[in-house]
C-alpha cells in the first residue's frame, strides 16, 4: 500500500513538473526553433536547386573567408574576455562589500549604456585623431598603429562590450570556493603559484567555460561592432548576411548562410563537449 501511495506522489510530482515546464517549452518552439525550421527551410527552397545556395558558398572562396574570420575573431574575443576578465572577477568574488558594489556599478553601467553608443565612442577614441592615438604619438607610435577600421579595432570593441559576460560567471564560481583549500594545499608544501593552478583554476573552470560559451556565441553574431569598428576587409558573417536581405534581396541566400552560421556554431561547441568538457557548464561531468 505505501508502495503505491510512493508511486502515486511520484507520478503526481512528474506531472506537476511537466506543466510548470510547458510554458518555458512553448516560448521556445514558437519563438526559436520554428523560426530556425522556417530558416533552414527558406534556405534549400530556391527553385535552381535545394542545394545550390550550400554548393555557391563552398565554391567562392571569399565566403570561406569570411566565416574563417569571424570564427577566429570570436575565438580571439573569447580568449582575450578571459585573460582581461579573470582577476577582475578574481577581485569582484573577493573584496569587501564596498568595493564590490563599485565594481558591479561599473560592470553593470557597461550593460546600461546602448551598444551602439558604446561602438561609436570607440570610433571616436580609436581613430587618427583620438586621445590614444595622441598618447601613442608621444612615444612615436601614431603614425604607425591604426586601431580603427580593421580587426585590431573589431577586437578592442568586441572585448570591451562582451566583457561584463566573462566576469559574471567566473565571479559567481569563485564566490562558491573555500578559499580554505588553497591554504590546506599550502600547508601541505605547495607553492602559491602550484597551489593557484592546481588547485584553484579547476575549481573555476566551469565558470570559466561558462564564460567562453556566452562570449564567443555573442560575438559570431555580432554586428553592429564589425560594422562600425571592422573595415571593408574585416567583414563578418552577420554584415554578409544583411548585405544579402536589404541590398540584393536574396532572403534564400542570407537564410544559407544563416545556417551556416548556426551549424558551424553547433559543431564547435560539439567538439568543445568532446575534447574541452563543456558539459561542465550545464552541471554535467566526465
Amino acid at each position: 500500500m505505501m508502495t503505491a501511495s510512493l508511486a502515486l506522489r511520484r507520478k503526481t510530482r512528474a506531472t506537476a513538473t511537466s506543466f510548470l515546464l510547458l510554458p518555458g517549452a512553448a516560448f521556445l518552439i514558437i519563438l526559436f526553433l520554428v523560426p530556425v525550421a522556417g530558416l533552414v527551410v527558406e534556405s534549400l527552397s530556391d527553385p535552381a536547386g535545394a542545394m545550390v545556395h550550400y554548393q555557391h558558398i563552398a565554391a567562392v572562396p571569399v565566403y570561406l573567408l569570411v566565416l574563417g574570420r569571424t570564427v577566429l575573431v570570436s575565438v580571439v574575443t573569447a580568449l582575450l574576455c578571459l585573460v582581461f576578465g579573470f582577476p577582475v572577477a578574481y577581485r569582484l568574488s573577493h573584496a569587501s562589500p564596498l568595493v564590490k558594489a563599485v565594481i558591479l556599478l561599473c560592470i553593470f553601467l557597461s550593460f546600461w549604456t546602448n551598444l551602439l553608443v558604446r561602438a561609436f565612442s570607440w570610433m571616436v577614441l580609436l581613430n587618427p585623431n583620438g586621445i590614444i592615438n595622441q598618447a601613442l604619438s608621444l612615444i612615436g607610435l601614431g603614425d604607425s598603429v591604426k586601431l580603427v577600421y580593421n580587426t585590431t579595432g573589431v577586437l578592442i570593441g568586441q572585448v570591451q562590450i562582451l566583457l561584463p559576460y566573462m566576469i559574471l560567471p567566473l565571479a559567481a564560481v569563485m564566490g562558491r570556493i573555500d578559499l580554505s583549500l588553497i591554504n590546506a594545499a599550502r600547508s601541505l608544501g605547495a607553492s602559491p603559484f602550484r597551489a593557484f593552478v592546481r588547485v584553484y583554476i579547476p575549481l573555476v573552470k566551469a565558470g570559466a567555460l561558462a564564460g567562453l560559451v556566452l562570449v564567443f556565441t555573442l560575438s559570431l553574431g555580432s554586428f553592429v561592432v564589425p560594422a562600425l569598428l571592422g573595415g571593408p576587409k574585416d567583414m563578418f558573417l552577420a554584415q554578409l548576411i544583411e548585405f544579402n536581405i536589404n541590398s540584393t534581396l536574396n532572403l534564400s541566400f542570407a537564410s544559407s548562410l544563416a545556417t551556416v552560421l548556426l551549424a558551424t556554431t553547433l559543431i564547435l561547441y560539439w567538439i568543445g563537449d568532446r575534447w574541452f568538457g563543456l558539459d561542465q557548464v550545464w552541471g554535467g561531468g566526465k
